[in-house]
């Protein structure tokens, strides 16, 4: 096998990740995913140190009584 196989195994599964990271924090798995490929360990560094997504919940609207 070739040495850099390796390198891309874990590179890939870094990415891997980071993108299950950046759903818990309510961000974009895709879009971490695709730029972990690039970046890489500055990415996930970036993940870490985000503030999650604030969700806010849906109004409850009352049924209608007639």
């Amino acid at each position: 096998m070739p040495e850099n196989t390796d390198f891309f195994v874990g590179w890939g599964t870094l990415s891997l990740i980071n993108a299950g990271l950046a759903q818990s924090k309510g961000r974009s798995g895709l879009l971490w995913w695709v730029a972990s490929l690039f970046f890489g360990p500055v990415a996930t560094f970036l993940i870490v140190i985000s503030d999650p997504v604030a969700r806010v919940a849906a109004p409850v609207i009352p049924p209608v009584v007639k």
